[in-house]
């Protein structure tokens, strides 16, 4: 049997497959979830990602995870981000300059995905879990059925995971030192940002987004203790010179009593004092720093904060086009990303185990995603008129249809649209048999007969306009007055294509038709 390669060419062994590699490493399911926001502070903070920087991630992902539990904002606006791809349509490509087993590979591959693994989009809203944390895992287990080997997804949460000694490359927890390195063709690992240099447990988006999290987290806390003293009056009490320590204490007993219940005792040459509040309750500083935090999350993820806030800019809509072209610009970089890593460690084990032929992934299917946007209709459609009447040519039909996202029909597909002119085929037909020596006069009346029957398909661009005016219009002087405003909806292209085609049949049949001898028809 020959040896199958792993993406990278070295020979893997496909006993151990059937069993997920977490299975055997008992440790990892009998932790505890140790919450890591309690007590936090900068300085323990910046303990934390010192210790991710040194190796260890654990610390580092439980709290990024608290993060998004804790967080609503920080949860809608990353929600947003891992949601946007899962709205794009996706396809399954074979390599440039295909052979028929390359094609044949690309459409199994996609029928796998679509009808006998684990739903996709799954795995998708999985992978995208790395924006935050910088790496996703999901773990496969292969099972037989029938003659293939298929996978089933599981999600494994980042806190399993360290780096090694070089702080590079991503390894399982175990009683090693450096972790177990993870077995071929048992994960899909997706490492988010890899434009970005650096160690891997700097890579996640959570690392600039702690910082905001924390000052709000302090604004917050300090915004509800404002707002549950506001508004109630200072007791203030003040005892006589020379009081001991037990006359002070009750007095301090009597102050909280009065505070809370209303009612109190003390001694007759103490003295109590309410001071009513008179300062602004807004709480707007804290307000302030909480808003900041959130704005400077909405654009370390969005990158832009219109699709987050209901704010006016001032000025018009543009900013939102151009914030709404940042936030697809992101989104498609995020798919690409996606993309590459499911044909790496997806598609192509999957063809390895079931298809053999293929070791290398350069002629590998991949994974694409439809990031394109659909042209303005109306722009499209002026701007190629004006374009073909400036006397541009060879405008290919494929191109307008992939700019306006609309198929190409198959063959005998019902399409919309005006009913194609007969006569060019009549006139093919006409000329082909004139060619041959067979035409008569009876073809070229029938073509005559076959044109003038489309008279109305022709002439309903060019009267339907003026018809609709006559139904809006209630006398015949409205009707005169408005009736220069519909020349321009009046189209007489169809009109002019049809008589240009009888112009030209009727010379073919001149061609066609041996001239007549008057002579003889005289006698």
């Amino acid at each position: 049997m020959p040896k199958i390669l792993d993406q990278y060419g070295n020979p893997i062994d496909t006993v151990g497959l059937s069993e997920p590699q977490t299975s055997r490493i008992a440790m990892l399911e009998n932790q505890y979830l140790t919450p890591m926001l309690a007590g936090l502070t900068p300085g323990r903070l910046s303990s934390i990602l010192k210790q991710a920087d040194d190796g260890d991630l654990t610390a580092q992902h439980r709290l990024f995870a608290d993060m998004e539990e804790r967080d609503a904002h920080l949860l809608c606006e990353i929600g947003k981000r891992k949601l946007a791809v899962m709205d794009l349509d996706w396809d399954i490509v074979p390599p440039r300059n295909a052979t028929a087993a390359e094609k044949s590979n690309a459409e199994w591959v996609k029928e796998v995905l679509t009808d006998a693994v684990d739903p996709i989009e799954d795995l998708l809203l999985a992978l995208m879990d790395g924006i935050g944390h910088g790496f996703a895992a999901v773990e496969l287990e292969w099972r037989k059925e029938g003659a293939d080997w298929l996978p089933a997804f599981y999600p494994r949460p980042q806190e399993w995971f360290r780096l090694d000694r070089p702080r590079t490359e991503l390894r399982l927890i175990d009683a090693s030192a450096e972790g177990a390195p993870l077995q071929p063709f048992g994960w899909v690992l997706h490492t988010h940002g890899k434009a970005k240099t650096g160690y891997q447990g700097r890579m996640g988006l959570h690392r600039a987004l702690v910082w905001p999290f924390l000052y709000k987290a302090y604004s917050l806390g300090d915004f509800a203790e404002f707002l549950e003293t506001y508004g109630l009056p200072m007791v203030i009490g003040k005892y006589y010179q020379g009081a001991s320590d037990t006359e002070k204490a009750s007095l301090l007993r009597a102050v909280t009593a009065l505070g809370h219940d209303a009612r109190a005792i003390m001694p007759t040459d103490m003295a109590l004092e309410i001071q009513k509040v008179t300062t602004d309750g807004s709480g707007t500083p804290h307000l302030a720093m909480i808003d900041w935090a959130d704005r400077a999350q909405s654009k370390a993820i969005l990158g832009q904060t219109t699709s987050s806030e209901a704010r006016s800019t001032g000025m018009g809509s543009g900013v939102a086009t151009v914030h709404n072209e940042v936030r697809h610009d992101i989104r498609n970089a995020d798919a690409r990303q996606i993309a590459g890593t499911i044909t790496r460690d997806l598609i192509y084990p999957l063809l390895a185990l079931n298809k053999g032929g293929i070791d290398s992934l350069k002629r590998c299917p991949r994974l694409v995603f439809d990031t394109g946007e659909a042209e303005d209709l109306v722009t499209l459609a002026d701007g190629l008129d004006k374009l073909v009447k400036a006397g541009m040519r060879s405008i290919p039909v494929k191109w307008v249809h992939e700019k306006a996202r609309i198929p190409e029909p198959t063959e005998g597909e019902e399409t919309l649209g005006a009913t194609p002119n007969v006569a060019p085929d009549k006139i093919k037909a006409a000329l082909a048999a004139m060619r041959a020596g067979a035409a008569t006069a009876d073809e070229f009346d029938q073509m005559a007969a076959d044109m003038a029957s489309d008279w109305e398909r022709v002439t309903g661009p060019l009267v339907s306009p003026i018809e609709r005016l006559m139904e809006e219009c209630k006398t015949l002087e409205e009707f005169r007055a408005r009736l220069p405003q519909v020349l321009d909806q009046m189209d007489a292209t169809a009109l002019t294509d049809l008589l240009a085609s009888g112009s030209f049949a009727a010379h073919l049949f001149g061609r066609a038709t041996p001239p007549t001898d008057l002579s003889t028809e005289k006698e």
